[in-house]
């Protein structure tokens, strides 16, 4: 075969340090589109990123050209820099150590764009450690409570 065909939609789902409740508007639409162009630039077609003042969700297309901590590494650090620029009540601003990312069905793509849209009504209800919960149990992955957090 000579060409490489690759298709892999990825939910990515990670927290403010300590889930401290620092995306607010006004920088919330701003990180959210800043976090689209880091996975543009880096070829992981970014359709749709959201979440709530907490955590985000990104779903985006993984390019076949970079591993997907790579891909986490360029969202989390060099947005975590340029939050800090925002004002003084973002100094401490940091993103929890770990991550998650689950792969999607492109059948149920339209499923998850509404579920991202869809946060702040969403958390009205659940809080981030009972929706990221679900997810690890949806997707069957095992996990020690001690350390998913931070």
């Amino acid at each position: 075969m000579g060409q490489s065909l690759v298709q892999n939609y990825i939910h990515i789902i990670f927290s403010t340090k300590h889930r401290e409740p620092l995306i607010q508007p006004p920088v919330e639409q701003e990180l959210h589109a800043y976090l689209g162009g880091i996975c543009n630039r880096l070829e992981s077609q970014s359709i749709i990123v959201g979440g709530y003042t907490d955590h985000i969700h990104i779903l985006c297309k993984l390019s076949k050209k970079i591993p997907l901590m790579k891909l986490i590494e360029e969202l989390k650090s060099p947005s975590s820099k340029w939050i800090k620029t925002k004002g003084k009540s973002y100094e401490k601003f940091y993103w929890q150590d770990g991550y998650g990312a689950f792969s999607v069905n492109p059948s149920e793509i339209d499923i998850v764009i509404a579920y991202i849209a869809n946060q702040k009504e969403h958390h009205k209800k659940k809080t981030f450690q009972d929706e990221y919960r679900a997810f690890l149990k949806k997707y069957q992955i095992e996990y020690d409570e001690r350390y998913v957090w931070d």
